[in-house]
């Protein structure tokens, strides 16, 4: 009974496949014992979502990924704002795939939404290894 995933695109960034894209996420989400809600991912450029960090959380920087959590009940819901050009950089800086990088990002605000934290170094720690296990997720023939 999950619902369809909404991709909003603020910049010329478009998602390749949607459809798989999604049927990850939804894998993601039931794999952490929750059923997937009200989901919306929207793509913007550092300037957009700094203007979003600062209106919104008072940081004023650029980010790669906002959150807004509407998680009850073990539904999943909320949208998760991704800055591509913030991506962009990052998979540079990281050396690895924008795809990669984006699909960290994208399962980065998810696992927020099932209770994951990043604010001490335990945390981090966890949230790059369910980050990478997750990620892993959407390579498995489906």
């Amino acid at each position: 009974m999950s619902m369809p995933i909404e991709y909003v695109y603020n910049t010329k960034f478009k998602l390749a496949n949607e459809t798989k894209v999604s049927f990850w996420l939804n894998q993601v989400v039931v794999s952490e014992n929750y059923v997937l809600g009200d989901l919306t991912y929207a793509f913007f450029n550092d300037e957009d979502l700094k203007e979003i960090n600062i209106k919104f959380l008072n940081h004023d920087f650029y980010t790669d990924v906002i959150s807004f959590n509407d998680t009850r009940n073990q539904i999943i819901g909320g949208n998760i704002a991704i800055s591509v050009d913030r991506v962009v950089e990052n998979a540079k800086l990281f050396d690895v795939s924008f795809d990669d990088e984006l699909r960290r990002v994208m399962v980065h605000g998810l696992l927020h939404f099932a209770g994951f934290n990043d604010k001490t170094k335990t945390d981090k720690l966890i949230m790059t290894q369910t980050e990478n296990l997750k990620t892993q997720m959407f390579h498995v023939k489906q």
